[in-house]
């Protein structure tokens, strides 16, 4: 909103100053501050509201150390995580942006979703919370409607960058003084590959190979792809969320990560300097994903250990799609077992310990287990490490698969 006033300002009045709010760089850094200011004001607030209002965590007997004494603890804090991303978001972003009209959206749509399962939790008292199914199909739902406006949306397109003619390079004396070129914006279903030179993959070309009629059908295993990654990474954040503070600092490197995708995707010149695929007005989700870091890291200002306020599904379910669509959009989904590969271990560890165990039960009458428990940081529990440490060290490994990710821009 404030992005509009003050270029109307700025045109209409040559007010002193009001032009820096075109400047993307401004306005994600303002929208960084709102939000740590919101978490940091409006956080005590709602914690002794939630505290008042009695709605504090139950948590089962699983035998850990310290468990107990988390029993009670205010739950539901996503709502200040929400709070903190939608109105700096509000405030600095351009609402005309397709990719900040997808976001706010999909952040309330599974914020809703995370609501509704721990409303139904606390108010409720069924720690079963929201059954399965709906949480699937609210996933789901989501993916439909990302993948559709991803893939249809006129404005949702990419530009190629063209090799300079001899004489543009003529004239501008060497090739590395030759201004960027690009191609005309087209719509296409094309995503990054990491590691490889030329490191685009379309999606057609999955199921074209069988025959090129097959074309038409290829926004049909788009929405697949999105469906999973949504589902698969809200998820894994959600299984994250089990210590103090680990899915909160995780998720915060995550979005400085996608931050720099989405800042130079947007640019011109460092797409053309860094070789990859210009897609145009994403550079807009940098006030979004600026927004998200700031909402997680003011958010551990009461989740770290001993944490003061639990996020609950309300934020875990949100933040991991927020993830999810922002790399979707960045055309950057292969890299999340990377990006996000804590998530991936969590998510990994759940899975395999189940079947493991209905594997040997079926085979040798009694279960066995790979874990000493799942998800994986339960496992390091069980095995004597203090929460601060594990939750310390799992941030480092995050912040190393962050920094790897965004070398992949060059190395190929």
């Amino acid at each position: 909103m404030l992005y509009y006033l003050f270029t109307y300002l700025d045109q209409a009045f040559d007010f002193p100053g009001a032009g820096v709010f075109q400047y993307i760089s401004f306005r994600a850094g303002l929208a960084i501050v709102t939000s740590l200011f919101i978490t940091l004001i409006i956080g005590k607030n709602i914690i002794n509201r939630l505290r008042k209002m009695q709605i504090g965590e139950s948590v089962r007997d699983l035998g850990l150390e310290g468990q107990n004494i988390k029993a009670g603890t205010p739950t539901m804090g996503g709502l200040i995580i929400l709070a903190a991303i939608l109105i700096p978001t509000l405030l600095f972003a351009r609402l005309d942006n397709i990719y900040i009209i997808i976001l706010l959206i999909s952040t309330i749509w599974m914020g809703a979703i995370g609501f509704a399962d721990d409303y139904i939790k606390v108010f409720k008292k069924n720690k079963e919370g929201l059954r399965g199914k709906f949480k699937v199909a609210g996933q789901v739902s989501l993916g439909i409607f990302v993948g559709g406006m991803l893939y249809f949306h006129p404005n949702v397109v990419t530009r190629e960058a063209m090799q300079a003619s001899a004489a543009e390079i003529a004239l501008y004396g060497d090739e590395e003084s030759t201004p960027p070129k690009f191609a005309p914006a087209e719509k296409n279903s094309k995503t990054t590959i990491p590691f490889f030179k030329n490191n685009e993959l379309d999606y057609s070309k999955l199921i074209t190979w069988i025959s090129p009629d097959l074309s038409k059908y290829t926004w049909l295993v788009y929405m697949l792809v999105v469906i999973f990654v949504i589902t698969a990474v809200s998820n894994g954040a959600n299984l994250t969320d089990g210590l103090d503070g680990l899915a909160t600092g995780t998720s915060a490197i995550i979005g400085v990560a996608l931050a720099v995708f989405a800042y130079v995707a947007g640019s011109i010149i460092f797409a053309d300097y860094l070789n990859i695929m210009y897609i145009p007005e994403s550079g807009e989700m940098v006030i979004f994903a600026s927004a998200f870091v700031g909402a997680c890291i003011g958010f551990l200002w009461y989740n770290a250990y001993p944490a003061q306020v639990f996020m609950g599904d309300t934020g875990s379910l949100s933040i991991g799609a927020i993830i999810a669509v922002l790399a979707l959009a960045v055309r950057k989904e292969l890299l999340i077992p990377i990006l996000c590969g804590i998530f991936l271990a969590e998510n990994l560890s759940v899975v395999l310990q189940v079947s493991y165990f209905k594997y040997t039960k079926k085979r040798f009458g009694e279960g066995k287990r790979i874990f000493l428990m799942s998800p994986l940081h339960h496992h390091y529990q069980k095995k004597g490490y203090n929460e601060v440490k594990i939750v310390t060290r799992f941030w480092i490994v995050g912040i190393m698969l962050a920094v790897f990710a965004i070398i992949t821009l060059k190395l190929r």
